[in-house]
């Protein structure tokens, strides 16, 4: 029989946030006794040993971006498991993916950023098994009591009523049309819509209502839709976001381990183009001194694959992301990890990440001048943005509530 690895635990004594639940969802049983006496915890440990899911060794993450799964901001401790050198790792089973189905109560989200082009989204999925190390929503998975490391990647949410509920909120005699973005925060076309269909479910609802979508995504399952498609783009009311990182193998699979493939990405491209719908292309996110030297590079593939816009966006690191990428960087880039962040600090004067509005995603000083010069000067020479699509919103049917009654003109 073997021993199981024990728990290293680090303990805040105030400012309890955590709820009961979280505490019974935290801790063995019988391994430890809490008295909450007020905001303060008194603690009474005899040591005991862990649970061995968050142990994580290279074979258990194979296929995983994230190299860790600390708890997040919101957990009153934080929580990391060691070896104790009984030589258990190898006999842990790896990462698998959960899927839980979310009954979400509305599913348009709003919001008033001054440097993001739309003002409502959806999002079928929370959590996005594609895994890329680099995604800025990997924190808002803290607010669920998750991980913004593996659990990100392997727990996720499927909004099972997502079209019932779209279908309601477009025809609340108060809903004005606007563009919807699709997939704003994670990606709609992740593995699990191959079999949940919840993103065709969605666009089948905009089809019938006429309302126009903007879709975001780096998998080549947007093919699938082709058919939804090309008839919304036959009327002005769509276009697509291919996300581009990189055109080398190598990079794309430590980095996006369970997105398509480059070359599958630069396919979903042509078949959209050949399909009638406008198609852009996403050099997103551009990682100083890993993937800048190739922006010409994919510009120049996406318009040769059918592409006429393009756009940009400088890697974010905001709160617990910003650990993550470092452990990445160490262990997939360790000659450049220190290069990339001293020029990812100096883009956000010496630090991390700022959160202001309009330096968030495109950075300040002479690298991030230099990188918008490049972009500025690719899309030109390649005639890229020339047009930009206008998608309509006069063709906006509202739908009808069911037992409601039809409008008479």
């Amino acid at each position: 029989m073997h021993q199981p690895a024990r728990v290293r635990a680090h303990y805040t004594a105030d400012k309890v946030t955590a709820s009961k639940a979280n505490w019974r969802s935290l801790f063995l049983p019988c391994s430890s006794t809490w008295d909450l006496i007020g905001r303060n915890i008194k603690r009474t440990w005899q040591p005991e040993v862990a649970d061995d899911s968050d142990l994580v060794d290279t074979g258990r993450r194979r296929g995983r971006g994230a190299r860790s799964n600390r708890a997040g901001r919101f957990e009153s401790e934080l929580r990391e498991v060691f070896d104790d050198g009984w030589e258990t790792l190898g006999q842990l089973e790896s990462f698998k993916t959960e899927v839980r189905e979310e009954h979400a109560r509305s599913i348009i989200a709003r919001n008033d950023s001054p440097d993001i082009s739309f003002e409502q989204s959806i999002n079928p999925y929370r959590g996005c098994e594609h895994g890329c190390i680099y995604c800025f929503a990997r924190p808002t998975h803290c607010y669920l009591g998750h991980s913004a490391g593996l659990d990100f990647e392997t727990k996720l949410y499927a909004k099972v009523n997502a079209a019932e509920l779209l279908e309601r909120e477009l025809g609340s005699p108060r809903y004005l049309p606007k563009f919807i973005a699709l997939g704003a925060v994670t990606d709609p076309y992740q593995p699990i819509e191959r079999e949940r269909c919840i993103t065709r479910s969605i666009l089948e609802v905009l089809d019938r209502t006429s309302h126009p979508v903007g879709i975001v995504t780096k998998s080549a399952l947007v093919v699938r839709d082709l058919d939804i498609l090309s008839r919304m783009a036959a009327r002005g009311l769509v276009k697509v976001a291919i996300s581009v990182t990189t055109l080398d193998r190598m990079v794309a699979r430590k980095m996006e381990p369970r997105a398509a493939t480059p070359p599958k990405r630069l396919g979903a491209i042509a078949a959209l183009a050949q399909a009638g719908v406008p198609v852009a292309v996403m050099v997103a996110p551009i990682i100083p001194a890993l993937n800048d030297s190739e922006i010409e590079a994919i510009l120049a593939e996406a318009k040769r694959a059918g592409a006429t816009e393009a756009g940009y966006v400088l890697l974010r690191l905001p709160l617990e992301l910003k650990e993550l990428f470092r452990e990445w960087l160490q262990t997939e880039f360790p000659d450049r990890a220190a290069r990339i962040i001293n020029i990812l600090r100096s883009m956000h004067g010496g630090k991390d990440y700022t959160p202001d509005w309009g330096v968030r995603q495109r950075g300040r000083g002479a690298f991030a001048e230099q990188i918008g010069l490049r972009f500025r000067l690719a899309i030109k020479s390649l005639d890229l943005n020339r047009r930009t699509s206008r998608l309509r919103l006069d063709l906006f049917q509202r739908p009808v509530a069911k037992g409601g009654q039809m409008p008479l003109l």
